[in-house]
């Protein structure tokens, strides 16, 4: 079956835990979109173009992922990407609550998406991006956290 979709998140940076969740999605549906939210409400560290680019780079070796910004709700993204799903990351029990209630919005919005949650492996369960600008604005070495790829531009960024 021919399914869509869509792993969404500010990904500021993208992590090994992000990687691991987008991997395996890409194994249980046939196209996986991840939608990097503008999210000007955080003040993201990067901009988007810079988090698209870096997820572009770390996705590359999955065929069947796309990288895409969006700055309009997810459920009406969700609608124009015609998935038929979102994923959403569970790292620890605290996020269910916010996670449960953005899933019934989204369903209340959009009844026909549903909303999946994955976890992640348990190396990377206590990952997440702010931790990592943190350790990477005091100099701390985030090689084990994230691909080459975003641990240069963290110390480019912070330098």
């Amino acid at each position: 079956m021919n399914h869509t979709v869509v792993f969404p998140g500010t990904f500021d940076p993208i992590t090994h835990g992000h990687r691991d969740l987008i991997e395996r999605a890409g194994h249980l549906f046939s196209t996986v979109i991840v939608a990097i939210a503008e999210n000007k409400r955080k003040s993201p560290f990067f901009s988007l173009k810079e988090r698209v680019e870096m997820a572009q780079e770390v996705l590359a070796h999955i065929k069947n992922v796309e990288v895409r910004g969006f700055g309009i709700l997810l459920a009406e993204f969700s609608k124009q990407c015609k998935a038929r799903a979102i994923i959403r990351g569970l790292r620890v029990v605290s996020d269910f609550e916010y996670e449960f209630q953005l899933a019934n919005m989204n369903r209340r919005l959009e009844p026909d998406i549903e909303t999946i949650f994955l976890t992640p492996s348990e190396k990377y369960s206590f990952i997440s991006s702010t931790l990592i600008r943190e350790i990477a604005s005091l100099n701390g070495d985030v090689s084990a956290f994230v691909h080459e790829i975003v641990a240069n531009r963290l110390k480019q960024k912070f330098s």
